[in-house]
């Protein structure tokens, strides 16, 4: 039998980006699948067609939505894996009652993420989108800058799952005193705690007191806008807010509203309510602030990691192997904290 045959006798896994790591296409094709790439942020009737003329029996969703009619499109999909922890581009309702397993490769991306936001927070923490514009403009501040140092830094972290964690780690490396709310770490007197975090039962206490606060959680209704107006009053002005979990959990406008009137004193943007965001968007013109294309998990470790998780967990729903249901996303498991 010629590869041409070989290749058409292949089921097809539906993928919702332009390219995924080779390790994890060759582990489909190894085991009798082949990956139809669907381009990034595709409408979703771009991805109906792709879905439904390929007749694709799994889908590993990146980017852009995954709606009720694109999970029916081709009448055979069984399974569907995030390439990342975030579901929320993905109608788990609708897949559920088809029967069908959202599975999610949490943890994947940890230590990418945790990096970057950690990247932000030193960043706003030592002002240098300020420091920077003031230079380039020609205003040399050497002589009435005062910075801030590592040490000491009180920073809060709201969710506290794999991604939090990590940054907790790397700021106490830093000699940042942490705290965490997560409502995971009460439920059992915060005995999962790890030394040097400090579990808190009030959301209000690091809003109200820390100096940088990161967000870890993912977007649920509870979630939704969390940062809002009221949220950014609570701040102290010389504090920073950092973003790598999900956009939606931001009022974009409330925030650039903050900003400008020097309500907090920087924000770092990793992902936002509409991705891409208009080039427009009010959210840009506010100072002291640093955004980045959603791409806090994409380094070739990471990548790595989520597309041969992702992947593996397909393999193994279609050939009937047992699944760890931790990583199973469902409508029940999304009211926590945890990202």
């Amino acid at each position: 039998m010629d590869t041409k045959s070989m290749s058409a006798e292949k089921q097809k896994i539906l993928v919702t980006r332009s390219r995924i790591d080779s390790s994890a296409v060759d582990l489909f094709s190894e085991n009798g699948f082949e990956c139809i790439f669907s381009p990034p942020y595709a409408k979703p009737e771009e991805v109906i067609e792709t879905a439904k003329s390929n007749n694709v029996c799994a889908i590993m969703v990146s980017q852009g939505k995954i709606t009720d009619a694109v999970i029916r499109a081709s009448g055979n999909v069984k399974v569907i894996a995030k390439h990342g922890s975030g579901v929320n581009n993905i109608n788990i309702a609708a897949a559920e009652k088809l029967g069908i397993p959202v599975y999610r490769a949490a943890g994947a991306n940890a230590r990418a993420v945790a990096e970057h936001a950690i990247a932000l927070i030193l960043s706003l923490r030592k002002s240098l989108p300020y420091l920077s514009e003031a230079t380039r403009g020609g205003n040399w501040l050497k002589g009435s800058f005062i910075g801030k140092d590592f040490g000491g830094t009180k920073l809060g972290l709201i969710g506290f799952g794999a991604i939090g964690r990590e940054v907790a780690s790397m700021a106490m490396g830093l000699g940042m005193e942490v705290s965490a709310f997560d409502p995971a770490l009460l439920a059992n007197g915060g005995a999962s705690c790890p030394e040097g975090v400090s579990a808190v039962a009030d959301m209000d206490d690091i809003i109200c007191n820390c100096d940088v606060i990161s967000l870890h959680c993912p977007l649920v209704p509870s979630t939704r806008h969390l940062v809002n107006s009221e949220f950014l009053k609570k701040m102290q002005p010389h504090a920073a807010i950092v973003n790598t979990a999900r956009g939606g959990m931001i009022d974009e406008d409330a925030l650039a509203d903050a900003l400008e009137s020097g309500e907090i004193a920087g924000a770092g943007v990793d992902s936002f309510e509409q991705e891409p965001p208009a080039a427009d968007a009010k959210l840009f013109k506010a100072p002291n602030l640093i955004v980045t294309p959603h791409a806090a998990g994409l380094t070739p470790g990471a990548e790595r990691n989520m597309a041969t998780m992702a992947a593996r967990f397909i393999i193994d729903h279609l050939e009937g192997r047992e699944i760890n249901p931790a990583f199973l996303a469902t409508s029940a498991a999304l009211g926590g904290l945890q990202e």
